[in-house]
């Protein structure tokens, strides 16, 4: 019997399904971008590949047997009030982790160096050297410290860089100081002066970055202001806490990469922001073969019996 596979991917280069039917030539596929799919009977589908697919779309699925993410973050699927109790799959590449690294080690660059600042002096013309604080100087912080943030870390530190991480559970990287738990939150933000957020979208995360979390950040760093990171859910941020910090130099400097409602609207005072940099969701992009191959390996173990790899944790929610 032919597996059938519903494809909703959402993303501009994952929505073609061109490299799923050459990685898994046997299979049938239902691709949802595709008008005509609608008409599709979905009892047929085994598998689900998706991106924030529609509110019960996987519950037709009647014979569905696991859910996999097109990305490393899970909640866009757990926004479906019907979501069937099923394995959910994280995708998890270095073809994500790679480009996530390098985009927060830019960041972390340009924040510390000032190449904002130094680009407005071109456009102006000026010439007039700026504090360059060297790295040991600077506590970085990094909320949400899985194989994202420790990739992050190990890069990070390579640069000298004081690495602290905070995460639900103690974890034991070398160079880094662990802090866990609420208990052990306001302790982290007291010694850090640039914060690196990757964290999931949860119930627990959803607005933490906000003024109270901001006004926790140390005051007594190179720049007399803290610094904010984001790259992981835009739905952890309140963005009107984070300008407001901006405007009034509470914060030093910004740069978020995800958004409250994306695209960011065009009218958006962010956009405006001298010392925010705005990244449209573009950190670490899913690589069509590399996804291709992730589910086409995760089928093959769950069919014969070795079981799913990188599960989601329902009761954490990712």
């Amino acid at each position: 019997m032919t597996t059938t596979i519903l494809l909703d991917l959402k993303w501009e280069n994952l929505k073609s399904d061109r490299t799923f039917r050459q990685a898994m030539p046997e299979c049938q596929f239902i691709n949802w971008a595709d008008a005509e799919s609608k008409k599709a009977d979905l009892s047929q589908v085994k598998y689900a590949v998706v991106w924030g697919p529609e509110p019960g779309l996987l519950g037709r699925c009647s014979n569905l047997e696991a859910i996999f993410s097109v990305g490393a973050g899970v909640d866009h699927i757990f926004s479906d009030p019907d979501l069937p109790n099923l394995p959910i799959v994280r995708f998890v590449d270095p073809m994500l982790t790679g480009p996530m690294v390098e985009w927060v080690v830019l960041q972390v660059l340009m924040q510390v160096r000032q190449q904002r600042r130094y680009d407005q002096q071109q456009r102006d013309h000026q010439w007039g050297e700026l504090p360059q604080p060297s790295a040991p100087k600077f506590r970085i912080g990094i909320m949400g410290f899985g194989e994202l943030g420790q990739a992050c870390a190990q890069q990070l530190l390579g640069f000298g860089f004081a690495m602290n991480a905070w995460s639900n559970s103690p974890k034991d990287v070398e160079g880094v100081t662990s802090y866990f738990g609420n208990d052990q939150l306001s302790e982290f933000l007291a010694n850090t002066d640039i914060l690196v957020s990757l964290l999931p979208l949860t119930q627990a995360t959803t607005g933490i970055i906000n003024q109270q979390l901001i006004d926790g950040l140390a005051k007594d760093g190179p720049f007399g202001a803290p610094i904010v990171i984001n790259a992981g859910r835009g739905g952890s941020q309140v963005e009107s806490d984070i300008l407001s910090a901006l405007q009034d130099g509470r914060l030093h400097g910004a740069s978020l990469d995800v958004f409250e409602t994306e695209p960011l609207p065009a009218n958006s005072p962010l956009w405006d922001q001298p010392n925010l940099i705005i990244t449209p969701h573009a950190a670490a992009m899913s690589d069509p073969d590399a996804l291709a191959a992730h589910v086409a390996n995760q089928i093959a173990r769950h069919e014969d019996g070795r079981g799913l790899e990188n599960l989601v944790d329902r009761s954490l929610g990712y």
